[in-house]
């Protein structure tokens, strides 16, 4: 089943919106690395309130995290960008550029400012935001904590007025990340400062429990709840790898909460993960991939990452741009015995042009053992090059190019292939001019190609879409098959060069 969040897609396009207005208090717009852990001249675009970082490990996500970071003042350079003495001479001459939305200095326009590490020190240009911070060790059990040692005893006790409930807020937008009741939960402060908070839960039976016997993820969201609550307006959020100790549902759940809180508060979240759920509810131009010393945005699963940085096991990575392409490619694929399935991966991106770009960059990769092409749509305004390894299907649209060369065999008036495709569709044959029938006004009354396969499914009693599409292309690659021979031509010819 689809993927559908509870964030509505005109709540995505406002916050857009707010930040191509700059209609932020304080907003950190772009960072750029140069150099950094190795990143060149490398631009990060903050172009969604809330942006994703993927990569492998030592990909530098969290030099991306650390640079957002260190543009405020209240942010420790070490606390990411720690000095070892003389072990670390490579930190000479780091410096990282921002541009900033920050009213209080130009209430118009963005503001630049720059952060450098020369003369073994940091040098900033002071600039104060709020930022919450919240690393790995968030997830460490209350009993391995050593701030609790005083509280793991039969004796522990504080006075009432250390206790207190949580606030309404703080309840609501846990409960929907965590799924389970918190009404009866309180908080503790557990010293004079309040800078330690102990939690306690309640079971439906009245039974009273400590955090000592919450899960660690349980703990960690409530916590990371209370202090992002307790943010003002415009603060910064910065969290690691975010699926940390959760489910994936608590994942994508606690990824919704973070846009609530930009749209709630006006505030800012960038995280790390290796989860493709974390990636679920964001739009495509909220997630970045760091690997190999490159930035590429666009939203990429963590398989199709493997193959960027060459960690597959195939001798051929195939990048295509959506969906309907990487099913159109396996399909052409698997009707071909000259080629080992086993040998291929097909990888879909969100576009052409991030298809290209991490095409370009794979097959510059020197640690990578196998090569890649990349197989653009019809209608690409990328170009394709057999020096490249970029290539094209044929057709202009590729659903439309599919669903009417098929209907061109289904109103054929010999040989026509409405029944197959009928009982491909799982339906039975006995209806197949009914279903030649809604082929035909689905066709006529379509607006949006994206839209065909479904519509077809809903007209034939709501039957998957997925079921759709490949009886389409089932069809048509038993039809059309010197065209098929076509696609898998760039996969064999490149095959036979590895």
């Amino acid at each position: 089943m689809e993927f559908q969040s509870e964030i509505r897609q005109s709540q995505i396009n406002q916050l857009f919106e707010k930040v191509d207005r700059k209609n932020y208090g304080k907003y950190l717009r772009k960072v750029r690395l140069n150099p950094i852990r190795g990143f060149e001249d490398e631009t990060v675009n903050f172009d969604f309130p809330v942006s994703a970082i993927i990569g492998p490990n030592g990909g530098g996500k969290t030099s991306v995290l650390g640079a957002a970071g260190c543009a405020y003042i209240s942010v420790k350079p070490s606390r990411f960008f720690a000095k070892s003495g003389r072990f670390d001479d490579s930190m000479q001459n780091w410096r990282i550029n921002y541009e900033i939305i920050d009213k209080s200095i130009n209430p118009r326009d963005t503001v630049n400012r720059t952060t450098k590490f020369t003369n073994f020190k940091w040098t900033r240009e002071h600039l104060s935001r709020d930022v919450a911070v919240f690393g790995v060790s968030r997830t460490v059990p209350a009993n391995e904590r050593t701030e609790f040692s005083r509280c793991a005893s039969g004796k522990f006790d504080v006075p009432d007025d250390r206790i207190s409930q949580l606030e309404r807020t703080v309840i609501e937008s846990s409960q929907k990340i965590l799924g389970k009741n918190l009404e009866n939960y309180t908080k503790i402060s557990v010293d004079d400062s309040g800078k330690v908070t102990l939690l306690t839960g309640e079971t439906e039976d009245g039974v009273k429990f400590s955090e000592f016997h919450f899960g660690a993820g349980e703990s960690s969201i409530i916590k990371m709840v209370l202090e992002i609550e307790s943010l003002p307006d415009n603060s910064l959020i910065l969290v690691e790898e975010i699926e940390n100790g959760l489910h994936p549902i608590a994942t994508i759940r606690m990824v919704e909460y973070l846009i609530d809180v930009a749209i709630r508060k006006s505030a800012q979240a960038i995280f790390t993960t290796h989860s493709n759920d974390a990636l679920l509810p964001l739009p495509a131009k909220a997630i970045w991939s760091a690997t190999n010393n490159k930035f590429f945005q666009g939203k990429l699963d963590v398989k199709s990452l493997r193959a960027i940085t060459g960690q597959v096991n195939s001798r051929l990575a195939v990048f295509v741009e959506d969906e309907f392409a990487k099913m159109w490619v396996e399909s052409c694929i698997a009707s071909d015995s000259a080629i080992n399935y086993d040998e291929v991966q097909v990888h879909k991106m969100e576009g052409d042009g991030i298809a290209v770009m991490v095409n370009k960059y794979h097959n510059l990769n020197p640690t990578a053992e196998h090569k890649s092409i990349c197989i653009i749509d019809g209608d690409s305004q990328q170009s394709d090059s057999q020096e490249d390894k970029v290539y094209r299907l044929p057709g202009e649209f590729p659903e439309t190019y599919i669903f009417d060369q098929v209907l061109e065999k289904v109103n054929s008036p010999e040989n026509s292939v409405i029944g197959e495709l009928t009982v491909a569709m799982h339906r039975k044959f006995e209806i197949q001019d009914e279903v030649k029938n809604i082929l035909n006004e689905v066709r006529r009354t379509n607006r949006d190609y994206h839209l065909l396969f479904s519509q077809v499914g809903r007209q034939l009693g709501f039957v998957s879409e997925i079921v759709i599409k490949s009886a389409f292309l089932n069809i048509w690659k038993e039809h059309f098959p010197h065209e098929v021979n076509r696609v898998n031509s760039f996969i064999k010819d490149n095959l036979e060069e590895e």
